[in-house]
């Protein structure tokens, strides 16, 4: 007799009901850790461990050793692994549940990442688009490293060149096109 899709199969929840991981967990525990999402990972040669191993550290409830790990902020939400589960697990879901709890939780060992996410949303939220420049200063700022932006400058004079960036800021005043949408979903995961 066959398991039913995203029933446990032999592992058991976190030992706390209120333990961070246990939302991720819901996702992950009919994992059968055939390492399919590893192999589906395009990320998966610069990751510390693998997505396989890192399933298995939540079905386990190592909170610590799972946000030791860099691997989820260096998930590029390409859905592979979760389109290619045998099991139908939301995998990227559950990267992205990673992240935002790391980020709640103050949990940031791979600062880049997550500095790098928030100016890009942020300017998403603003424009409703990519603005490279302004979420490049915004980046560069939530670093706080004056030299960062000088390993950059040859690349941003080749984008330039090739008319990728524009080299201004644009003017910009009030809420952003997509602040709606932003507070309505902040609304919806609040609760939830």
């Amino acid at each position: 007799m066959n398991p039913e899709p995203h029933e446990p199969t032999s592992v058991a929840p976190p030992s706390h009901a209120e333990d961070a991981l246990s939302s991720v967990w819901m996702k992950v525990r009919a994992c059968m850790q055939c390492g399919t999402c590893t192999g589906s990972c395009v990320n998966a040669h610069a990751m510390d461990i693998t997505p396989r191993e890192l399933w298995r550290m939540v079905q386990l409830g190592l909170k610590d050793e799972v946000f030791a790990s860099r691997t989820f902020w260096l998930c590029s939400s390409c859905y592979y692994c979760t389109l290619r589960c045998p099991r139908g697990l939301p995998l990227t879901e559950a990267m992205g549940a990673l992240k935002r709890l790391a980020a709640d939780e103050g949990i940031l060992k791979e600062k880049r990442s997550p500095r790098f996410y928030r100016s890009f949303m942020d300017t998403v939220r603003r424009y409703g688009r990519v603005r490279e420049m302004e979420m490049m200063a915004r980046y560069f700022l939530a670093l706080g490293s004056p030299f960062t932006p000088l390993a950059f400058t040859p690349l941003g004079i080749r984008l330039m060149a090739r008319g990728k960036v524009a080299p201004r800021m644009p003017r910009f005043s009030g809420p952003g096109k997509l602040d709606a949408l932003y507070r309505k979903v902040e609304e919806v995961e609040a609760r939830s």
